[in-house]
């Protein structure tokens, strides 16, 4: 437990933006999810608005330093690269 008043408030910040981050975290995984989800079903406008907000996401989380940006950005390539693979081949 921390002794200083410092080190208290310190602590109710770190509690605090756990959270924050918790809840970011898991809109993304979510995000990431629908868009996969998406680019294995029919529909390519679904899709390409899936990835469009799981690209938000990504790029949100990575401002915030939820993510790394190198992983944000193969993250995007990653399901960009899936979406066309799927939709541009037919």
């Amino acid at each position: 437990m921390p002794n200083t008043s410092a080190a208290k408030k310190y602590l109710r910040q770190s509690a605090k933006r756990r959270l924050l981050n918790r809840s970011q975290r898991s809109a993304l995984r979510t995000a990431l999810k629908k868009a996969r989800a998406a680019a294995q079903g029919d529909d390519a406008a679904v899709a390409q608005d899936a990835v469009r907000i799981a690209t938000k996401r990504l790029d949100q989380a990575a401002s915030k330093n939820i993510i790394h940006k190198n992983a944000a950005s193969r993250t995007k390539s990653r399901l960009s690269k899936l979406v066309k693979s799927k939709f541009e081949a037919k």
